[in-house]
């Protein structure tokens, strides 16, 4: 099957979405599929205010038009309510064509942490953005949950993995500082709540790997932790490897894939009790949940590593990947939007005509907007 993916979110982003997709392009191929990417690297860019690593892709739709027309695609998944999303949205709309969109991100979330909009605000572009679409896939079922008492329906399960040969348990000590080491790794954002973790009264040393726009200012606030840049995958699994505790300060993000990476690198986590944790760990031991983050990193450091590898394990990213197309809504033979269960695999070389569906698809509002996918 041909499979187009279109993602505001893409290199050089770090981040659990550009992961994702990445990941989930990977194993796709590994499948016999055909994938193409519509991605920010094919469009003069701006970058994203407060967030300048973030590229936004300038008057994008003629190219974006014929990118789809072009590839034929069997399926349409469209990643991210940025301009390129917009782009596709709209392509599809205007021709009939079935697709999938994703929500990634606790959008609403970080823009009202950010510049104080009121979640109903963003919640109502999201329900407009998203409402056409034949699924809408979301990380977890608290996410799910979420996005339907929002109004924003045809939601469904799209979960994660990790790469268990890159991040594993393995004896090494690049951290050259006083255990019990305690590390965080992701976006250092407001909505990150990274704060909540530097100022705790800990034992040993802090870590933080990362960057982003709050950095400059808790570096200066808290000279005593330690910090590094964005690593590659290698480079980051040995430092998971060197911790003694994985801290994750946020009560915003709706997976985690940092969760994932430290857990399958013998890293026990801890964390608040809220979405993202939660989902992760259950009420597996290899964690602590506590709305006492203390609390939670001291309990942590009783957890042998061998708890938290094999946690871990139970997740792949061939499993993930195989729910996203099942979620797929292609033509079937018939010319009927059917789920991509039902749609043969075809050669990479066979031509494949443009599809589209059987109604008409209205816009339920009228607005634009930009959701900065975040890990």
């Amino acid at each position: 099957m041909k499979i187009l993916i279109v993602t505001d979110a893409w290199e050089p982003q770090v981040n659990g979405v550009v992961r994702t997709l990445k990941s989930t392009r990977r194993e796709l191929e590994a499948m016999g599929h055909t994938v193409d990417m519509i991605t920010p690297l094919e469009f003069r860019t701006i970058p994203c205010p407060t967030y300048p690593e973030i590229r936004l892709s300038l008057l994008p739709s003629a190219r974006v038009a014929q990118r789809i027309r072009d590839f034929a695609p069997d399926a349409l998944h469209i990643a991210t309510e940025g301009p390129l999303g917009m782009a596709a949205r709209r392509y599809a709309l205007r021709r009939e064509m079935p697709y999938t969109t994703a929500y990634h991100t606790r959008f609403p979330e970080y823009v009202q942490a950010r510049f104080g909009i009121p979640l109903s605000w963003t919640y109502r572009f999201l329900r407009w953005f998203h409402g056409p679409a034949q699924a809408v896939m979301a990380p977890t079922p608290v996410v799910l949950d979420d996005l339907q008492r929002y109004g924003i329906g045809h939601c469904v399960l799209w979960t994660r993995g990790v790469d268990l040969d890159v991040f594993k348990t393995q004896r090494v000590n690049v951290l050259n500082t006083a255990h019990p080491i305690f590390l965080y790794v992701g976006r250092v954002a407001v909505e990150k709540n990274v704060e909540a973790f530097l100022a705790l009264d800990l034992p040993g040393s802090k870590w933080v790997v990362g960057d982003g726009p709050a950095l400059g200012s808790l570096r200066a606030r808290y000279p005593g932790a330690n910090y590094l840049g964005v690593l590659s995958q290698p480079e980051l699994a040995r430092v998971y490897a060197s911790a003694d505790v994985f801290v994750f300060p946020s009560r915003t993000d709706t997976f985690g894939l940092v969760l994932l990476e430290a857990l399958a690198s013998g890293l026990p986590v801890a964390a608040y009790p809220v979405t993202g944790p939660i989902d992760v760990l259950g009420d597996s031991p290899a964690g602590v949940m506590h709305e006492d983050l203390r609390e939670a990193c001291l309990e942590a450091l009783r957890i042998d590593r061998t708890t938290a590898r094999a946690h871990a394990e139970r997740f792949s990213w061939r499993a993930a990947s195989e729910q996203f197309l099942a979620h797929l809504r292609p033509l079937s033979a018939d010319g009927s939007t059917g789920s991509a269960g039902e749609v043969p695999i075809q050669p990479a070389s066979q031509n494949h005509a443009e599809t589209t569906s059987a109604a008409a698809v209205r816009s339920v509002a009228a607005g634009a907007g930009t959701s900065p996918a975040k890990q």
